[in-house]
């Protein structure tokens, strides 16, 4: 069932969101060259339970049979699209990395990614993170009262076909509240149904990911790793957002 949040309920996310995008602050002023996605990940950590909030992510049950999830981010490196996780390798010059990062606070989730460069990087890297940053934005501008989930969807893909790239299309967005993933589910690309009418006080989790080569993807021996079937970059960009009267509501920003 689809949930529509109170206004309390409403602050209480934004409170969740500003947690979790006070951890990707921290990780974009760290992340360098030399640094470990296992040292971003206890550093977002201190922050999420610094703000009196809990790690999302941590200990969620593999749905493939694998461990529970062992850290507070996911971090996906180059040719990884999302669920990576964390360790001891450094980062390289050149590199881009997909961060992840989930907050509970006071009961409810705030959910966003992010793709950083990694000192400097390719033109091409480059263009595949802004297009799907972007990507995001289009998306949003039919994230208003009266649309479907489907238009949300067909923004996003025009957008990232029309600029040569692919969409996953195993892995889609979500609804979110009390739980990290509610109904209903936001698929980045368009399908054969509109999807619910988006309403005022819905919480959705809208997230492309978006592929250099082609949208195909596997999961690693680890049950978690999702990457590129040809190798290829992919790049991952997320945020948690409530449908009101008007525009829609950022509330991971």
């Amino acid at each position: 069932m689809i949930t529509v949040k109170s206004e309390r309920e409403l602050d209480i996310m934004r409170r969740a969101g500003h947690i979790v995008k006070m951890a990707l602050d921290r990780i974009e002023e760290l992340i360098a060259p030399g640094i470990t996605t296992s040292e971003l990940s206890k550093e977002a950590e201190r922050v999420i339970i610094n703000a009196n909030a809990i790690p999302s992510f941590k200990g969620v049950p593999s749905p493939y049979g694998g461990v529970d999830f062992p850290a507070a981010i996911c971090a996906s490196v180059n040719h990884e699209v999302i669920h990576g996780i964390p360790n001891n390798v450094p980062l390289k010059e050149g590199d881009i990395v997909s961060i992840d990062v989930g907050a509970i606070f006071d009961g409810f989730h705030g959910d966003a990614a992010r793709t950083f460069e990694v000192g400097s990087v390719s033109p091409e890297a480059r263009r595949l993170i802004e297009v799907t940053r972007e990507s995001f934005y289009k998306g949003i501008e039919m994230a208003r009262e009266g649309m479907h989930i489907r238009d949300i969807s067909s923004a996003i893909q025009k957008y990232v076909e029309a600029n040569g790239y692919s969409i996953v299309r195993d892995f889609v967005g979500h609804g979110i509240g009390t739980q990290m993933h509610e109904p209903p589910q936001i698929p980045n690309f368009v399908t054969s149904k509109r999807g619910p009418m988006l309403r005022r006080g819905m919480t959705l989790a809208i997230e492309p990911m978006v592929n250099e080569g082609g949208p195909d993807v596997r999961i690693l021996a680890n049950k978690w790793t999702v990457v590129t079937s040809d190798g290829k970059l992919s790049a991952h960009y997320e945020n948690t957002i409530a449908i009101t009267g008007n525009e829609p509501e950022i509330l991971t920003r």
